[in-house]
């Protein structure tokens, strides 16, 4: 028998999950059926109607690399599927075939999975495409036109728009809107067969030209646009509308909660009005998904704009699309965090129906949390100055070593020690030497005792200096009998330790101090051109010595550098003999301090 401590946590409720638990409770969807005979196959490609309690599906657009934002939707619902025995549809809108590519195709299926989500299903493990769906997308086009739901308007674009009217002005109808049945169905066939010019018609709803909602104004259900399909090739030259799309993709899939974020809440009556009509067509089964929306994910200084990213990429601004400053899945993965982080942020963001702002060093916290009980720990010295021991040769014998040692981890014993050598010369931070000490200040200066973590307790005495004043070597005394873990340890007490690297066995790497891409809160809201907020600071690079151990790093390996923060090896410059490191995040947040 279970026992309730070994049940998972309830998770907190939204009112995502109370519509599915409603559905459940009621059955909404336990005896969905055909209203009328399905066509063009309809049937074949919804499969069984009871395969899945709920079924939600997770939409991207393959024109371009999906960002955080995305994440938001993908962890809502894959995570919501499953913890409700439903599945989730990975689902390409390829309905915009200019900007779409396999590229971003395959960088989409491989950032779901990254994130530990799997589509899969017996007898069905790829991705559904919204173009596998052209040939019943059409049939239902011509369907509205036959039952007067629908009419090809061959308006100019700038007089579809005059005509629309705005929120203070309704609509009025086109000249093309009462043509008969049989000449929409004739100028529609000629649209799909390629007898009129790129831009010249579209086909749209028959609605009303005076709704309150514009989007109900006749929307556009189909236009021409002669483009190779990456899927359908030159199969087509015309393309249905996202708008027009979208719902049919739903309802052939079998989905039954449609989750989307909130600037597709005016776009639902829509949704459910085209729905409704191919159903009492008997096209569709009843009852037809139902669209619910959710507010996006806004993470301060960082832009989710696709356009806004692709600039970035295209201006040079960026390296490419995973530069780890990107908050593009890839970016976000080579800067270091990691899956487990991002679905543990969303979880803790949960939903809303509301717009609002999340801070930057909440999405940190979450990948400290789960860093710091797993990361291996090293030291490293970002900022380096010599540090010698005066009184070494004296004491020890000149180039003899002290070895030393560390746990990997500290709340992990089984996982070992990491050795290093202490020796007349280390390396030390620049900043842990002041010839004259502000106040509070513990580390080394003339007079004062620290501890070098894991090693010796030393006595500062003085430092050498260039020209210009610069430090360029540290002089400090070793106090005999205080090495750590010996019984002499705590013989002195000092109140600074500081960490060190060895000069012997030092390890030189090129470490990336990667920031904010942004230096404002909420870049892209005001008046400002958004390259002009971009962070001048956002990368600093640093020749830095690191511990002997941090050369058997892997690229994606991950490391807690002790006092500095987590680091990762860069997945695609660290290679052996040449480590890369990626600062994912601080200690803590010390952003504006």
């Amino acid at each position: 028998m279970t026992s309730a401590s070994d049940k998972e946590p309830l998770k907190p409720s939204n009112f995502l999950r109370q519509a599915i638990e409603r559905d459940l409770e009621q059955g909404t969807y336990a005896q969905r059926h055909w209203s009328g005979q399905p066509a063009d196959g309809a049937t074949q490609l919804q499969g069984p109607l009871d395969a899945a309690k709920i079924r939600t599906r997770f939409p991207p657009e393959p024109n371009g690399y999906l960002h955080v934002g995305h994440a938001k939707s993908i962890c809502l619902n894959f995570g919501l599927a499953a913890d409700y025995g439903g599945v989730c549809h990975l689902r390409f809108d390829d309905t915009n075939p200019e900007k779409e590519d396999t590229e971003y195709v395959n960088s989409i299926i491989d950032s779901v999975r990254w994130l530990g989500f799997d589509w899969t299903q017996p007898g069905n493990d790829k991705p559904y495409q919204a173009s596998d769906y052209f040939g019943f997308m059409y049939r239902a086009a011509e369907y509205l036109v036959e039952a007067g739901l629908a009419y090809v308007d061959e308006q100019s674009p700038e007089e579809m728009r005059a005509n629309r009217g705005d929120f203070g002005k309704p609509g009025t109808d086109s000249p093309f809107r009462a043509r008969s049945i049989d000449e929409n169905l004739n100028r529609l066939r000629a649209m799909k067969d390629g007898q009129m010019a790129d831009g010249a018609a579209v086909l749209r709803a028959k609605i009303d030209m005076a709704h309150p909602n514009i989007n109900m104004r006749d929307p556009a259900l189909y236009r021409i646009r002669r483009a190779t399909h990456h899927n359908t090739g030159d199969q087509w030259c015309i393309y249905p509308m996202y708008t027009f799309a979208h719902p049919i993709e739903d309802a052939l899939e079998n989905i039954t909660h449609s989750f989307c974020t909130l600037e597709f809440e005016d776009q639902r009556p829509f949704y459910d009005w085209l729905l409704d009509k191919l159903a009492e067509g008997g096209l569709i089964s009843q009852p037809h998904p139902r669209q619910y929306e959710f507010a996006r994910l806004n993470l301060t200084y960082v832009i989710t704009s696709k356009r806004k990213l692709k600039q970035l990429v295209d201006q040079g601004h960026v390296s490419g699309w995973d530069d780890p400053r990107m908050p593009t899945l890839v970016g976000m993965r080579r800067r270091g965090y990691t899956a487990a982080a991002i679905r543990l942020f969303n979880d803790r963001n949960g939903v809303t129906k509301s717009d609002g702002w999340i801070d930057y060093s909440v999405l940190d916290i979450a990948l400290r949390d789960d860093l710091d009980p797993k990361a291996p720990r090293a030291m490293a010295v970002l900022d380096p100055v010599k540090l010698v021991i005066t009184n070494w040769d004296e004491l020890h014998g000149a180039g003899t070593l002290d070895a030393c040692s560390a746990p990997v981890h500290p709340h992990h014993p089984e996982l070992g020690k990491r050795e290093f050598q202490f020796g007349k010369e280390l390396w030390i931070e620049t900043t842990d030497y002041e010839e004259v000490p502000p106040k509070g200040y513990n580390r080394l200066y003339p007079g004062n005792k620290v501890r070098l973590k894991y090693g010796h307790v030393i006595e500062c005495t003085g430092a050498s200096k260039d020209a210009n004043g610069k430090v360029t070597e540290v002089h400090a005394s070793l106090i005999p009998d205080t090495k750590s873990g010996t019984p002499g340890a705590d013989a002195i007490k000092v109140k600074g330790v500081i960490t060190w690297v060895g000069a012997s066995d030092a390890v030189q790497a090129e470490v990336r101090l990667y920031d904010r891409l942004f230096a404002v809160a909420q870049p892209d809201t005001g008046d400002k051109d958004f390259l002009e907020e971009l962070n001048p600071d956002s990368l600093k690079i640093v020749t830095a010595y690191v511990e002997p151990s941090l050369a058997a790093a892997k690229g994606d390996d991950k490391f807690q550098f002790e006092r500095h923060g987590y680091f990762v090896a860069d997945r695609v410059d660290h290679v052996e003999g040449k480590p890369v490191f990626n600062r994912v995040a601080g200690m803590k947040d010390g952003w504006g301090k």
